[in-house]
């Protein structure tokens, strides 16, 4: 059966057009308003793409979730601004214009697409034929020893980028993930060794081409912005795709399992629903708890 292509896609379409051509053609100051309409475009654009695809997406399933992601992703990346204070990785040039309010109230608006992003294109990739012919058989199974021992090690790691974060900054996108996913399992919220352990590894692999593909627009389209992102990374700020430093881009593989791993610690733990946001089958999905 054909499916139709929601009318949400060629709205999204439509403010990606829009606004790419204001934030690259304008002068001044304007990325600060034109970053949420261009991501919440591309959010749009590929929900109904893997609406497209199966007849389901996150929108379609669960309209709340969907608005919860946004919610929830702000103060997750304040959390990793604020381990940015230690290593000073990136800053924000144009800040300066701005004060402390209005910089927190527009910076907010934007990091609350980050997660609704890479979901979003995380599921878009669950749908392609390919990935299905990705056969890996291993199993990985995490008991309570290896959780506990997993997190001591990201406490460790944590301790590191503040005491060292010159030379251990590259922690940041390792050590949450290996203090919040071990907590997951030991709670019984939803984790990716839930599928690792049954020989799954396309969720994994998902999430991360998932946010791949987020980064490089990511990166695309901040590097003709006004404010906009600047990294500096000790021993590797050479051969740069765009701002980012080319070894910058392995920090997005462990980001993408952070990200899931924080959702479902909120999901479970906070909101106390425990339902699995992100279908990976790539067929339709009413629910999966």
């Amino acid at each position: 059966m054909k499916r139709i292509f929601p009318a949400r896609g060629f709205a999204g379409a439509f403010l990606v057009i829009l606004f790419w051509t204001l934030n690259w053609s304008l002068l001044g100051l304007r990325t600060q308003w034109a970053f949420f309409p261009l991501w919440l475009g591309f959010i749009l654009l590929v929900d109904a793409l893997v609406y497209s695809a199966k007849g389901s997406s996150i929108l379609s399933r669960n309209r709340n979730k969907f608005i919860e992601l946004f919610i929830i992703s702000i103060p997750v990346w304040w959390l990793f601004e604020a381990l940015n204070y230690f290593t000073q990785n990136w800053y924000y040039e144009g800040r300066q214009y701005f004060s402390d309010f209005q910089f927190v109230l527009l910076a907010s608006l934007c990091f609350s697409t980050v997660m609704p992003a890479v979901f979003e294109s995380a599921e878009l990739v669950a749908t392609f034929d390919w990935l299905n012919k990705i056969k890996i058989s291993k199993q990985i199974k995490l008991n309570k020893k290896y959780s506990y021992l997993l997190l001591i090690l990201g406490l460790v790691m944590l301790f590191l980028i503040i005491l060292l974060p010159h030379y251990f900054y590259f922690l940041i996108w390792v050590s949450l993930y290996l203090i919040i996913e071990p907590v997951n399992l030991l709670l019984g919220n939803k984790n990716l060794f839930n599928y690792l352990s049954a020989g799954n590894w396309k969720p994994l692999l998902s999430l991360i081409i998932g946010v791949l593909i987020c980064a490089f627009f990511w990166e695309m389209w901040n590097y003709f912005s006004y404010p906009k992102w600047i990294y500096f990374l000790p021993g590797v700020n050479i051969i740069h795709i765009f701002e980012m430093p080319i070894l910058g881009y392995l920090g997005y593989f462990p980001f993408s399992l952070e990200l899931f791993a924080i959702y479902n610690l909120i999901n479970g733990s906070i909101l106390k629903t425990n339902e699995q946001l992100i279908n990976f089958n790539g067929t339709k999905m009413v629910k999966d708890k």
